[in-house]
């Protein structure tokens, strides 16, 4: 039996990787800001060294738009170190290197940090969950028209599928980089609203809106997409299904 630590595990994905872990017959510790017995702020580093000693794997995804993402993957590692842990798993974003948006330039560093370590790295970049795709497409929506970003094409993938993949890797030897994973279909924008109007039962106008920055150009360009690592099976379409079972 394998000792996992899981940061963010009480998130989307790394609610799913645990469920996965324990299943296989793991164990697994759960790491958080409010996750008791290893409650900590990977900011700070209170109560990190203890949360690490006797782990096996750490599949770290914990992570914050608001930022400080690139602090605690500094204690995050410098207590791996200490502690010998063997294997460090971090999950990452296409496009990572080629967007220059925000969030996605923290990413990229916390996967430098994590390469020039010194520990036994993997690190896996995936397209956009379902979840965000939908949380994006509801707020749009709260306005009488949605406004969609012109030109601009996502490939959503189920954050199920990333956490059976993580937890492949969790046990295996670390392998560096992997191959990237990918929703089954590049959608653009509108399409995506649309499925998302259908299966909601709700009516509104679309308008596409260009905007303006080299972020938004890369954005257009695919920069953040991987056809050819098109290997997620839930489409939008079923993703959707799920979360607005068919009303009489």
């Amino acid at each position: 039996m394998t000792t996992i630590l899981v940061t963010g595990g009480t998130g989307i994905l790394g609610g799913l990787l645990t469920e996965r872990l324990r299943a296989d017959g793991h164990e697994v510790r759960v790491l958080s800001r409010h996750s008791q017995p290893y409650a900590v702020d990977l900011r700070e580093g209170t109560g990190l060294a203890a949360a690490v000693a006797g782990v096996d794997t750490i599949v770290h995804c914990a992570t914050s738009v608001r930022g400080g993402d690139e602090r605690a993957a500094r204690n995050l590692i410098e207590a791996a170190r200490q502690a010998g842990v063997p294997h460090l798993v971090y999950i990452s974003i296409v496009g990572v290197d080629r967007v220059p948006f925000g969030y996605y330039r923290a990413k990229r560093a916390v996967e430098t940090l994590i390469e020039e370590s010194g520990l036994g790295w993997s690190i896996l970049r995936a397209t956009q969950f379902h979840d965000l795709i939908l949380q994006l497409l509801q707020r749009s929506a709260k306005l009488p028209v949605m406004l969609l970003p012109a030109g601009v094409a996502d490939q959503p993938i189920e954050a199920a599928e990333v956490a059976a993949r993580l937890a492949e890797i969790a046990t295996e030897e670390p392998t560096g980089r992997v191959p990237d994973m990918g929703g089954p279909e590049v959608r653009t924008f509108p399409e995506l609203a649309q499925a998302y109007l259908r299966a909601s039962g709700r009516r509104r106008p679309l308008l596409n809106v260009r905007l303006a920055g080299k972020t938004y150009h890369r954005f257009r360009a695919g920069g953040h997409l991987t056809p050819k690592r098109a290997v997620g099976k839930v489409t939008f379409e079923q993703f959707l299904a799920s979360r607005f079972p068919e009303r009489d």
